[in-house]
């Protein structure tokens, strides 16, 4: 087996907490210059006079940090770095919290509308570019994702190379965690009751969903208290695919409050910081990898739904 080489380190520091963004130039990627094949790979994102643009302004640099030349000829397996263009961002109104930090991990308690890590339009106002920022940690990643929309808690790792024994906790399923949810109350719904079925998402649509076929996920539902027409939830997953627990609670008929994908993808617009999605990440629990001790954490946080 061939074994895989460690790309090297970026010679452009990070800015407002974002790593800049690695190339490395593929075999057969063309026998011209780097700057025509920047342009031919980035056009459709960026366009082509623009890429063209950031050449001339030095943007893009090699490993040395030297930028590269108008007319540099193209090299198979050369590593070339940038800072990409941030969108225009809301800041979300609401703080990180930290539950728990030591040399390792932090133990973070994220709110509601933060993504976890850049994608599309949500970059520097992201959990772990904000953790970065404030705790002045240029190393920090996530060992997993949490949804945009849902609060809670995300475990990161503060070095580089612990990444990938934290990470393999979650992939191997050797993390608890339990939820809470604010949902309607329907007392023909037999609870507490363990869904299966099977969850897909197509590249393109907004939301997941249940479809004929072996099951691929599992998840635990209870009731922990009732008040009026609404209820508060616990739930586990013991599996993970996206958006789980809300297709799970959507088809018992109890959709979480404020979803804006289930039971219906409602139309997109401005963000109504007000009416939080009232799903929360309220334990995680798990072996250390490196003390070899049982760890366990408790958000903060408290849903709103139900006043």
């Amino acid at each position: 087996m061939r074994r895989r080489v460690k790309a090297p380190a970026s010679p452009l520091p990070q800015r407002d907490g974002v790593d800049a963004v690695r190339v490395r130039l593929p075999e057969g990627g063309g026998g011209g210059t780097v700057r025509e094949y920047l342009v031919g790979r980035y056009a459709g994102a960026v366009g082509g006079a623009r890429v063209e643009e950031m050449v001339r302004g030095g943007r893009f640099v090699g490993v040395d940090g030297r930028a590269v030349g108008w007319d540099e000829p193209y090299e198979a397996g050369r590593y070339v770095w940038f800072h990409r263009e941030f969108p225009a961002e809301e800041r979300v109104p609401f703080e990180v919290g930290v539950v728990f930090r030591d040399e390792r991990v932090v133990v973070a308690d994220k709110p509601h509308f933060l993504a976890t890590m850049p994608r599309g339009r949500h970059v520097t106002e992201t959990a772990v570019a904000r953790l970065r920022r404030e705790l002045g940690l240029p190393e920090l990643q996530p060992a997993h994702r949490l949804d945009r929309l849902t609060a809670g808690l995300v475990l990161f790792v503060v070095r580089a190379d612990d990444r990938g024994a934290y990470q393999s906790l979650f992939g191997e399923r050797r993390v608890r965690k339990e939820y809470e949810a604010v949902a309607p109350y329907r007392p023909e719904v037999a609870l507490p009751v363990t869904r299966r079925s099977r969850i897909e998402k197509e590249r393109g649509e907004l939301a997941a969903r249940e479809v004929p076929g072996e099951p691929n996920s599992e998840s635990r539902i209870e009731l922990l208290e009732r008040r009026g027409g609404l209820g508060r939830y616990r739930l586990v997953p013991e599996t993970g695919r996206t958006h789980q627990l809300r297709v799970h609670m959507a088809a018992l008929g109890l959709p979480i409050l404020h979803d804006p994908l289930f039971p219906v993808v409602r139309e997109d617009g401005p963000e109504d910081f007000g009416r939080p999605l009232q799903l929360l990440a309220r334990t995680l629990e798990f072996t250390d990898p490196f003390t070899g001790g049982v760890r366990r954490f408790e958000s903060r946080r408290a849903l709103s739904g139900l006043g």
